[in-house]
């Protein structure tokens, strides 16, 4: 089984599976960082000194855990060592005259950032001329222009011939202890916990040197003695037997992250630096109280976002602004409605004429690109291709939304549908027996860059359906001949998975063992379910793009223009919706229309045949999310599909 899943990956073999799934890889000299030199060099002279040095973390996990790295190792090499974090309402991100002006006043030498700082140009200038120096360590993409300070240790410098680009910002200050220490190997002992869940959280690919911070972190939560850790991992119903990238990144890094969110850095700062069992505890529990107050937040801006959203053709980018919204939170629902509606997505918290957003990406839309291309609308921006901020002046909003929707438009033009999972291999019913399951976790750690398997059955039957969990999610018996297969769909209902008992299906999934009174058994965790078809149904949309843009040539009209036979198929099967009403994905509509009638269609031609019926007053569709709502429409006398602009358009480039 591991094999089938790694052949798919494209690794051929046994020498590349080593390199892959390698967790004991040699960690590179930390020396090959670009300036790791001169950071390594200022840093020991201010420990020898006796300098005040101050830490200058991010409010995420990843600045969270490497403030929290780098201010412990100092301070066990005998440094004169405090801890910042700026606070993420009433500073924001990154280095802030604010801050600097502070930590001068409390005779603050030399300045450390971890996890930001790549950016603080004006920032670096006014640290030199109160007489800190500065040295920067991060890993968010370098703009044009480095500050100018004592080292700039980046590996995405363009002059950084570090083979390990996706280093997580706690990466980062590791190597950076690594150099100060002389043995990696010891440091990796010592902090390897905080590497793993700076990592995870951040969603670093866990491939080369990640991938060995990851597993050993896992090991050493299994067994760790940090009270505040200990406790969080307690009282959040962590498996410590059992520890996953999973389990930190869905379990652990929330409660963490929430300190940050919700304005109260320091308690997650003191979680990790305690050495107080009680106080360990009395932190984890703040936490995880103040991770419920964050997800009551989100629903509640969630709900408003979506809201404001319009109920006909949603835009190519979302950019929505509100004076109320809470900061520290949006950059999780702009991650949920990015991932609901198919596409980047930019919340912007109003603040009388300017306003600080955060923003998410989906299908490969690189946002630091974007932001770098519209910079002229804005007053700062960072981040990287998947998730970025950024500040805009109130004016400049309305010219963004265009601008960046232009770009999203451009983007997708030419693509295949938004909506794809890419699944690693199908597999034959008898193959998923629980030691083949069990073979899997040979892959682990998984995650980013190595993500656990997900397999397809084909021509399964729906055996039985049935809602579990008060209703949140489908339990079903899938049969393929002689084997049953159980499945679980979490979060869906048979109405949005378009379910029914009979149904021929192909299943996507994540094969898990599910423990149940002593009895392993294999269950498949459901990712996505799709009709089975009989015949060929592409998904490929981009001659329907082309007509919808008015850029379609004579040889794509000729190839999309639906003869009589594919009108008439389309339109006998959605006549036979109950009530006149059916809601899919288009995706799914088109393989059901395969299915049923045995005849190869494309799903670009199935939605130039709706456009044409809604032409004549046959049907209205709206956009609702993922799917399209179809209303068969009583007809006032025989429609003529030949009015259609839409059919008219198509027939005359065709000629």
């Amino acid at each position: 089984m591991v094999a089938m899943v790694l052949a798919s990956r494209g690794i051929s073999t046994p020498a590349e599976a080593r390199e892959y799934l390698s967790c004991d890889r040699q960690l590179t000299d930390p020396f090959r960082l670009r300036d790791m030199g001169k950071a390594a060099a200022r840093v020991a002279k201010a420990l020898e000194a006796k300098e005040k040095i101050c830490v200058f973390g991010d409010y995420d996990v990843d600045g969270i855990t490497a403030t929290c790295l780098l201010t412990d190792y100092l301070r066990s090499a005998g440094g004169d060592c405090i801890p910042y974090i700026p606070g993420r309402l009433e500073e924001g991100y990154g280095l802030n005259p604010i801050a600097i002006d502070q930590l001068h006043k409390q005779g603050v030498k030399l300045i450390i950032t971890v996890d930001c700082g790549i950016t603080a140009v004006e920032e670096a200038a006014l640290c030199a001329s109160l007489g800190i120096e500065l040295v920067i360590t991060d890993h968010h993409e370098c703009k044009d222009v480095l500050p100018t300070a004592v080292a700039v240790v980046d590996a995405h410098r363009p002059d950084c011939t570090y083979p390990h680009k996706d280093l997580s910002g706690v990466g980062v200050a590791f190597k950076l202890a690594a150099a100060l220490h002389g043995d990696q190997t010891e440091i990796l002992r010592r902090y390897a916990d905080m590497v793993c869940l700076g990592t995870v959280a951040d969603v670093m690919p866990l491939t080369g040197e990640n991938r060995v911070f990851v597993a050993h972190g896992l090991e050493s939560l299994k067994n760790t003695t940090r009270p505040g850790i200990l406790a969080l991992m307690r009282l959040s119903g962590c498996d410590k037997s059992d520890m996953t990238a999973n389990a930190v990144g869905y379990t652990l890094a929330p409660r963490i992250n929430a300190a940050g969110r919700m304005g109260r850095i320091e308690l997650a700062t003191e979680l990790f630096l305690t050495e107080d069992p009680k106080r360990g505890e009395a932190l984890a529990n703040a936490l995880c109280e103040l991770n419920k107050q964050r997800q009551n937040v989100e629903s509640d801006i969630y709900r408003q976002a979506v809201e404001m959203l319009p109920e006909e053709q949603l835009p190519d980018a979302i950019v929505l602004a509100d004076e109320t919204w809470h900061q520290g939170v949006v950059g999780i629902v702009a991650s949920r409605i990015a991932e609901e509606y198919c596409c980047p997505t930019f919340l912007i918290c109003l603040d009388g004429e300017h306003g600080k957003a955060s923003s998410r990406s989906y299908g490969g839309f690189n946002l630091f690109s974007s932001l770098t291309t519209l910079s002229s609308l804005l007053e700062s921006y960072g981040g990287h291709e998947l998730a970025a901020g950024f500040t805009i002046g109130r004016s400049n909003i309305p010219a963004f939304r265009e601008q960046v929707g232009a770009l999203a438009r451009a983007y997708y033009k030419d693509d295949g549908p938004r909506t794809v999972l890419e699944a690693d291999c199908t597999v034959k019913p008898e193959l998923l027996t629980v030691n083949n399951i069990d073979s899997l976790a040979r892959m682990e750690p998984c995650g980013n860059g190595c993500a656990k398997p997900v397999l397809v059955v084909t021509d399964v039957t729906v055996d039985r359906v049935s809602m579990v969990g008060n209703g949140r999610h489908v339990r079903m018996r899938l049969k393929s001949g002689r084997y049953a297969l159980q499945a679980i769909w979490f979060s869906t209902t048979e109405k949005t998975a378009s379910l029914a008992e009979g149904d021929v299906v192909d299943v996507a999934f994540i094969p898990q063992i599910n423990e149940f009174r002593g009895e392993r058994s294999v269950q498949l965790n459901v990712q996505d379910i799709r009709p089975a078809c009989k015949a060929e149904c592409s998904v490929d949309t981009t001659l329907y793009r082309k007509l919808c843009c008015g850029e379609i040539d004579r040889e794509g009209a000729q190839k999309l223009l639906p003869d009589r036979n594919t009108l008439g198929m389309v339109w006998r099967y959605l006549a036979m919706a109950p009530d006149g009403y059916l809601e899919e994905t288009p995706t799914t509509l088109c393989r059901k229309i395969v299915r049923w009638t045995g005849l190869p269609l494309d799903l670009g031609k199935l939605l130039t045949c709706l456009d044409i019926f809604a032409d004549v007053g046959l049907l209205e569709k709206q956009r609702l999310r993922r799917s399209l709502g179809i209303r068969l429409l009583p007809a006032a006398g025989k429609a003529d599909l030949m009015e259609s602009p839409t059919l008219q358009r198509l027939l005359k480039e065709s000629e």
